[in-house]
């Protein structure tokens, strides 16, 4: 209790420099956790697919679409419960900075998402509409969407002005589940494709494949690329997860800087952190003599100066962690929901505490050796 006390009382003798450095400890943690989150929502696409889902594209790259007479040679193949067609439309909502992913699927795409939910009724009127759409929840929410409208998108991969009309609203199983997409009929892009284009009619973009068996899912995989060897367009089939990280890995160096940027944020307070301490225990070293003097040793002294660079760092760090769920969702909304799933995650918040601790012991190290090997003759001919 003596101990704590002298701490405690150590930590605030100067109130200024001590409130300057949990501040700076509060915003490098607070830092390091967005940075961190960042990374975890780019991931967030990966961390949510399925293994239970296939992904079926042309082998030479995903520009490249797939023959519609795939379909029924896909099927055939042992294991695969489910063929669904999807081709990414790429149309922009009144300007450019409106973007979001647009999808025209099959109309059994929604029978491989069981993590989308959506009224009965709702995908009914969907299925009866030829021009109907259905909007995911977060776009709903960021756009304003809801059933009834009609929302005007402008093709660049194919041109013209497209109208959908909001049928239903695609909700997640849970928080997790990111919602920010748009789906519409991929026989009314490929009938009106059909009239503009005839050379582009009947293509698919990726099939999405259901398996019966998750652990069977590699073999399956290779199953079906074997049926289309030496074809004129070969097939890469994948695991969802695989296919999604395929996207990521494009941004692998951003993501790389991102990391770096995060621990070099720690790096500096921890010098800052370091600073500090060393001045405090430059002030103090008559006193650490005098408690020398007077039979105190040197693992005491250490342990004094230890305390009060983690008292000060668990109050930064844990100041810090709290500030920073609401932080990050004030984030996710000042970006205009480009991040769909912006959460902290409890991994998150266990780093930035070890992170603080970190900094709290490391920069208390050479202090620490300092005040152990001060001299009582030395240090107390260093008044005044």
């Amino acid at each position: 209790m003596f101990l704590l006390k002298l701490i405690t009382r150590n930590a605030l003798r100067h109130k200024l420099r001590t409130m300057l450095t949990v501040l700076g400890l509060t915003i490098a943690v607070l830092a390091y956790g967005l940075l961190h989150t960042v990374v975890d929502a780019w991931y967030a696409g990966a961390a949510a697919a399925s293994n239970a889902r296939l992904v079926t594209r042309n082998a030479i790259s995903l520009v490249f679409p797939l023959p519609l007479s795939y379909e029924n040679r896909i099927r055939g193949v042992d294991g695969v419960t489910l063929v669904a067609r999807s081709n990414w439309f790429g149309g922009v909502y009144r300007e450019p900075r409106n973007f979001f992913a647009q999808f025209a699927v099959s109309d059994n795409y929604l029978d491989l998402y069981p993590e989308f939910v959506v009224p009965a009724q709702q995908r009914s009127d969907y299925l009866r509409d030829r021009k109907g759409c259905l909007v995911g929840r977060q776009l709903a929410d960021q756009y304003g969407f809801k059933v009834g409208d009609v929302i005007p998108i402008k093709g660049t991969i194919y041109p013209g002005t497209w109208e959908f009309v909001v049928r239903g609203i695609l909700d997640g199983r849970d928080e997790t589940t990111i919602t920010r997409q748009l789906v519409f009929h991929w026989e009314y892009l490929n009938e009106t494709v059909r009239k503009t284009s005839p050379r582009q009619a009947d293509q698919v973009g990726v099939y999405v494949l259901g398996v019966a068996n998750p652990d069977d899912a590699a073999e399956i995989a290779r199953n079906v690329d074997s049926v289309f060897r030496n074809s004129l367009a070969e097939t890469l089939t994948e695991t969802e997860q695989a296919f999604q990280l395929g996207f990521v890995a494009m941004s692998n160096q951003i993501i790389a800087a991102i990391r770096v940027v995060s621990y070099v944020v720690i790096v500096i307070i921890m010098a800052v952190m370091a600073n500090a301490m060393a001045m405090s225990a430059r002030e103090r070293t008559v006193e650490y003599a005098t408690l020398r003097a007077l039979g105190f040793g040197p693992p005491f002294l250490a342990l004094l100066v230890f305390g009060e660079s983690i008292l000060i760092c668990a109050i930064g760090g844990g100041l810090g962690i709290l500030a920073t769920p609401p932080v990050a969702s004030l984030f996710r909304q000042a970006t205009g929901g480009v991040f769909p799933v912006f959460k902290v995650s409890g991994e998150t918040m266990v780093l930035q505490a070890a992170c603080a601790l970190v900094v709290g012991l490391a920069a208390a190290v050479m202090p620490a050796l300092q005040a152990a090997r001060v001299r009582i003759a030395e240090g107390l001919r260093a008044i005044g």
